[in-house]
């Protein structure tokens, strides 16, 4: 029996047929002409029209504010048109021989089953080639060249200042409420690592509609403090959705029992040309 409703966001209308056989739901995310079939995220109370800057949080906001309530399964997944869940780790599943709808997670495992949420494996940032972050942050490394040699400085706080504007996620932290502020705060100073993707599988409705009302209030108030018009180039025009994928995995963290599961990369361009 399915014990896992997944949902696969998608900005292309040609991803459908794929996106069905899988057994997943589609969600079209963007402007685009998506056909009959396709969750959209601009009916009911909606932000769609900040998917430029939210990504896909917009549907994750649809979700929270229209269809939450109507989910039955055990399970609430998400994942991307080019990132899947797989129980085993791929390096280069475009190579592979298998049948890719075999791959990709269906049901939950049992073992799976003493956890709240699954989150994706650790990115650890503190291992990015040292001459991407000299290309990207040379002021911020100007001001403490230990970051060129000492990994542990390389924190959730280093990378996001050198990705996506100095100082840009502690102007965010400022506006989270009293009960997160603080300990969001020390977890990106100490960590080397966090969950990618705003990728997650859920177990409970509960739990998942409090994070949301955590999440959704705070990234608004940062829309105070960030101008759209600033908001130029792929890692500044996505910040609200940058934001989320830090704190996603600072929240469950802490509010949750987790185990980890990998994602792996599949390029569904090159599969249904």
């Amino acid at each position: 029996m399915k014990n896992l409703e997944m949902f696969c966001t998608s900005l292309e209308p040609d991803h459908y047929n794929f996106i069905k056989k899988l057994g997943y739901i589609p969600v079209g995310l963007g402007s685009k002409n998506f056909q009959k079939g396709w969750i959209r995220d601009n009916s009911g109370e909606n932000i769609s029209t900040k998917n430029k800057n939210y990504a896909e949080c917009t549907f994750h906001y649809w979700l929270w504010k229209n269809h939450l309530k109507n989910i039955e399964t055990k399970w609430i997944g998400f994942c991307h048109y080019r990132k899947f869940w797989t129980t085993e780790k791929f390096d280069d599943l475009q190579s592979e021989t298998k049948d890719f709808s075999s791959i990709v997670l269906k049901n939950v495992p049992q073992e799976y089953d003493d956890f709240d949420v699954i989150l994706g494996k650790p990115f650890y940032v503190n291992q990015r080639r040292t001459m991407k972050f000299i290309k990207k942050g040379i002021k911020i490394i100007m001001k403490n060249p230990s970051y060129l040699y000492n990994q542990s400085k390389r924190t959730i706080k280093f990378h996001f200042d050198i990705m996506h504007g100095e100082n840009n996620l502690n102007k965010a932290i400022n506006l989270l409420d009293d009960e997160n502020k603080e300990d969001f705060k020390k977890y990106v100073n100490t960590k080397q690592y966090f969950h990618p993707f705003n990728m997650f599988i859920c177990k409970s409705k509960e739990l998942l509609n409090l994070y949301y009302q955590t999440l959704f209030p705070w990234l608004k108030r940062c829309e105070n403090i960030f101008s759209s018009k600033d908001l130029q180039g792929y890692d500044l025009a996505r910040i609200y959705a940058f934001l989320a994928e830090r704190f996603t995995s600072y929240w469950f963290e802490k509010n949750a029992k987790f185990k980890t599961m990998d994602i792996t990369y599949y390029d569904i361009i090159k599969k249904i040309n």
